[in-house]
């Protein structure tokens, strides 16, 4: 029986549990899940202490912190030793970015698509692989041991991004986004914890949750990891490692120093923790940044992706690791992958090896460029964060309006963008934010268009 009486009692939260229900943390875990759903409980709601709970609905201490621990698992709790439970701030977001079919209804400013310039020198590359006399050999399977010169291409991709590397460290996968499951699988176990952007990559956060490995949010200081962070993170949080975009983040769009690449790789260092640094938007920049993993070498997992600075159908991702988890990290990829198309990789690598894929990124410098150029027309007056190469901003809103709400006004309007709450992690407080992408229009007139409506949306707020 509960020696306390609750009937006054303030609490957050006051769930009625159906005990005949087994087993009854399960009960537990899905009336939070309702109630999250249902709106009782709000994003950032700091539920009561665990001891408190167990004792308002007379069971065990051990039944409340194994429901929380589910909810935890599954995204929807975020837990910090010393401040409580809270609601994730993400428990509602939709994580999966780019839907089933290309929205016809809407202008398309969403999902972060590079132009589509370089599909005219891929064809003509494709159909010369095509015309040779052993064409078949690209529709078998593709075997380690045929793909050594390939191997020498990563590496000069993974050197353009601002990493030196040799080719006994070099896998490949079928994507970025292959590469860190892979990754997170061989590396982390179910309850493990990462660390990450307080906004991050969506992709990151529907894998975690698919593998049950928690993120922990690791504060920024003007739009960078923090070190100090970062550390207290190691020392109180208890990760294994952290994921992190040094160039072009997604979805703020900012460029780590030299300075806080240098303490990161030190702090991983000294506590052993293992570094994703996900260099997909790396060859955006003109000249290559040392890359975080040229200071943590033997703790680096860098995945060089051709998805934006060439072309997404590609699904080729270059994957640069130390050789204490070369075997694991392999093994999780060919569970996942069985092997990479030798049709694109060898497309990739011939691409690379000729160095067209130098005039290729130029070329999407030069149309990014230009649209950078409509969108400082129309977004000028608004703090919108970027440079006049990234395909994407990061737009703050002025007035009091959410990105969640604005992101449902302006598809209202036929305009699709991505509100920052799709970004956030746990209990992190999501900016008033819209990710806004400015080559994913299919034309210039598109893309005005979109960013007349916006505009007009804004000037609203004011």
């Amino acid at each position: 029986m509960s020696i306390n009486s609750f009937e006054n009692y303030p609490m957050s939260w006051k769930p009625s549990i159906d005990k005949n229900k087994k087993p009854i943390y399960q009960a537990i875990a899905g009336q939070v899940e309702k109630d999250i759903l249902n709106g009782v409980l709000l994003p950032g709601t700091k539920l009561p202490p665990q001891r408190e709970l167990a004792d308002y609905l007379d069971l065990n201490l051990s039944t409340i912190s194994k429901a929380f621990k589910v909810c935890e698992l599954k995204g929807l709790l975020s837990a910090t030793v010393g401040s409580g439970t809270f609601v994730s701030y993400d428990a509602l977001s939709n994580a999966y970015l780019l839907e089933d079919t290309k929205p016809k209804h809407l202008i398309e400013m969403g999902a972060t698509l590079p132009d589509n310039a370089s599909y005219e020198p891929l064809l003509l590359q494709l159909k010369n692989m095509l015309q040779e006399s052993d064409y078949e050999k690209w529709f078998g399977y593709g075997r380690a041991g045929e793909s050594l010169w390939q191997k020498d291409a990563a590496i000069k991709l993974i050197l353009r991004g601002g990493f030196e590397t040799t080719v006994d460290h070099i896998l490949f996968a079928n994507g970025g986004q292959n590469a860190i499951a892979a990754t997170l699988a061989s590396l982390c176990k179910p309850g493990d914890r990462i660390g990450a952007d307080d906004h991050t990559y969506p992709g990151l956060k529907t894998i975690a949750a698919m593998l049950s490995v928690q993120i922990v949010p690791i504060k920024s200081e003007n739009y960078e990891m923090s070190p100090n962070a970062f550390e207290y993170a190691c020392k109180n949080d208890n990760i294994k490692g952290i994921y992190l975009i040094p160039d072009y983040h997604n979805p703020t769009a900012s460029c780590l120093s030299i300075e806080n690449r240098k303490k990161i790789a030190a702090i991983a260092k000294k506590y052993n923790q293992f570094i994703i640094e996900d260099a997909t938007y790396n060859l955006l920049n003109e000249k290559p940044i040392p890359a975080v993993a040229s200071f943590a070498q033997e703790h680096r997992i860098y995945i060089a992706s051709l998805s934006k600075s060439i072309a997404p159908g590609l699904r080729l991702a270059c994957v640069a690791v130390p050789i204490r988890f070369k075997e694991a990290i392999s093994k999780a990829l060919y569970n996942l992958n069985i092997s990479v198309s030798p049709l694109f990789s060898e497309l990739a690598a011939r691409t690379i090896v000729s160095n067209q894929f130098e005039n290729i990124i130029k070329i999407h410098r030069e149309e990014t460029i230009r649209r950078n150029q409509v969108v400082n027309k129309y977004l000028s007056d608004y703090t919108c964060l970027g440079t006049e190469t990234g395909i994407f901003h990061w737009l703050l809103l002025p007035g009091k309006l959410t990105g969640a709400e604005f992101e449902k006004l302006a598809a209202q309007q036929g305009v699709q963008v991505y509100a920052a709450e799709r970004f956030v992690v746990g209990k992190s407080c999501p900016e008033r934010a819209v990710r806004v992408s400015v080559c994913a229009p299919e034309t210039l007139e598109e893309l005005e268009h979109g960013l007349m409506i916006l505009e007009r949306l804004l000037q609203d707020l004011k």
